[in-house]
């Protein structure tokens, strides 16, 4: 996550590392709590740049790239 949010054009600059929330070894899952540091409100930030659809799309483009 690290990788993909710190490296992206869009998102990289406002990106914070991720605290792990929540861990499991049982079953391999971690929850990770994002977070951005974001600039004081400009008209249509937070609705465009930090929606979360936008976020997790930025993700799944990485994952796409990888394939």
């Amino acid at each position: 996550l690290i990788d993909v949010y710190s490296s992206s054009p869009a998102l990289g600059r406002y990106f914070r590392s991720p605290p792990v929330v929540y861990f499991s070894n049982e079953n391999s899952t971690v929850f990770y709590q994002l977070e951005f540091s974001v600039p004081p409100s400009t008209e249509g930030f937070m609705e465009n740049t930090m929606n979360p659809d936008f976020i997790r799309n930025v993700l799944l483009q990485s994952i796409y790239d990888e394939d």
